[in-house]
């Protein structure tokens, strides 16, 4: 079993990704991870009171985002696509309180009609799922790529556009 730590150095260019980026001193940096065995992404966090909703609870957007990273990651390093998110859903089984250890796992459930993932939040305390998520994502070509990014993707990972 071999685990990765996925970034965004190879795409040659540089990111601020809200969610997994160490250098943006606004986001989350949480550090995603490729579980090759189980075919899996996954990510341990706690939020602080920067992502809350209500008093003691992480805000739901957060949450979305977190799910949406993960998934987006399950389409690079499992489906070995760079894609974009066209349609999500989101499932809040219970609340996430904040300063408490939880994990995203995510994967791809299908690769017929463009790339469908499926993400969960669990718990790490108590072993509950408290947020379900899937969503569909459109597999980039480099042309499409470089219109969404503003600039040609150049770098090691390139390999990952359809």
């Amino acid at each position: 079993m071999t685990i990765t730590r996925l970034t965004n150095a190879g795409w040659g260019f540089e990111s601020m990704c809200f969610v997994c980026e160490d250098s943006n001193a606004l986001g989350m940096r949480v550090p995603f991870f490729h579980d090759d065995e189980r075919d899996v992404v996954t990510a341990e966090f706690a939020l602080g009171e920067t992502f809350s909703g209500a008093p003691a609870i992480a805000h739901g957007g957060a949450l979305m985002a977190l799910c949406d990273e993960a998934m987006s990651w399950a389409t690079i390093a499992v489906a070995r696509s760079f894609a974009l998110t066209a349609s999500n859903t989101h499932r809040f089984l219970r609340p996430v309180r904040l300063g408490r250890p939880y994990v995203v796992e995510a994967t791809i459930v299908d690769r017929t009609d463009g790339i469908r993932t499926a993400a969960v939040i669990t718990s790490l305390s108590t072993g509950k799922v408290a947020v379900e998520a899937d969503a569909l994502f459109t597999p980039m070509d480099a042309a499409k790529a470089a219109d969404a990014i503003g600039q040609p993707v150049t770098g090691p990972d390139v390999d990952y556009l359809a």
